[in-house]
């Protein structure tokens, strides 16, 4: 893939056919924000950082609601336990769907949320016409993370690995003590910049402009997310998957870690963004749109209006 210069940070311009709103679940306000035209398409995870890592071309072709789940919703003062459960989470997106007044939708989940996007077109079939995962593994937990640890170390440049070990200089463990949960979320995913950014130097805190994850975001990461299989219910699933990944990311297993996966898929097609790291989206965003936008065209149903093409492997 081609690269790009990164842009210098989001566009939180709101056009004019913006709709922005709040759906309430269980005592949560999950923010949705809903821009462009075409087909519907439900992004999961923060509506407020989503919103701005998409392009505007995009939004020319499909009509993009970008929601909050549960940790990056303001929480009730009491959280039950089944608020981090993936029913829940999945349950939220449906609602949220309906609200909207959507019929079938591209789910689409970056980073963890591509898992929710997967999970979601298994459990609502008949509410999704594809599926697009950005930026993951097929594992998390401690197993991912090796993985990913080890492609760091064999892959990454002395460069990369000096800019990591700067900021873990500037900002060590210690410093994160008294903060939020919110808080340190941010400031370790920012610190570990080198890992996500295919410029390792790019700043993305504007992306984190007032968004606040509540205490939901570790559990989900750690035990939600960390206990799915992502195989569980594949043989059942006959909706289209694109997976894209970019070669630089080393927050999660490198790109090959799909190889033993990929037969359970009845219908997959990876791209690999080569001058990108965890978000080709914004980082290629160019070449991204592209190859999203020909694989849609290329499987086509009746919520996207287009004509049949043949299929990419």
């Amino acid at each position: 893939m081609s690269g790009e210069k990164l842009r210098d940070g989001p566009d939180d311009s709101v056009s004019a056919g913006t709709k922005e709103g709040t759906f309430e679940a269980d005592g949560f306000g999950l923010r949705y924000r809903v821009e462009g035209t075409g087909a519907p398409a439900i992004v999961i995870g923060s509506a407020l950082y989503y919103s701005r890592v998409f392009s505007p071309e995009l939004r020319r072709h499909l009509r993009m609601a970008f929601v909050d789940h549960r940790g990056f919703a303001s929480p009730p003062e009491v959280i039950q336990p089944r608020s981090f459960e993936l029913d829940t989470l999945l349950d939220d997106v449906e609602g949220i769907r309906r609200h909207l007044g959507f019929g079938e939708v591209v789910v689409v989940g970056h980073s963890g949320h591509a898992y929710m996007a997967l999970e979601y077109a298994k459990k609502y079939r008949d509410a999704v016409s594809h599926v697009v995962m950005i930026a993951i593994a097929p594992r998390l937990g401690a197993e991912g993370a090796a993985a990913a640890q080890a492609y760091f170390e064999r892959a990454a440049s002395p460069a990369r690995k000096a800019a990591l070990e700067a900021n873990y200089r500037a900002v060590p463990n210690e410093a994160l003590a008294g903060l939020s949960v919110g808080e340190v979320f941010i400031k370790v995913y920012l610190r570990d910049g080198p890992r996500a950014w295919y410029d390792p130097h790019f700043d993305a805190a504007p992306f984190w402009q007032g968004v606040e994850p509540n205490e939901i975001v570790p559990r989900v990461w750690t035990e939600t997310f960390g206990s799915i299989d992502v195989t569980r219910g594949l043989a059942a699933l006959d909706k289209p998957v694109f997976l894209a990944l970019g070669r630089h990311d080393y927050l999660v297993a490198p790109p090959e870690s799909w190889e033993l996966v990929r037969p359970h898929f009845t219908d997959l097609t990876v791209r690999i963004f080569e001058r990108s790291g965890h978000t080709p989206q914004y980082e290629e965003r160019d070449a991204f749109d592209a190859e999203l936008l020909r694989w849609l065209a290329s499987r086509p149903t009746a919520s996207l209006g287009r004509a049949s093409g043949g299929r990419e492997r």
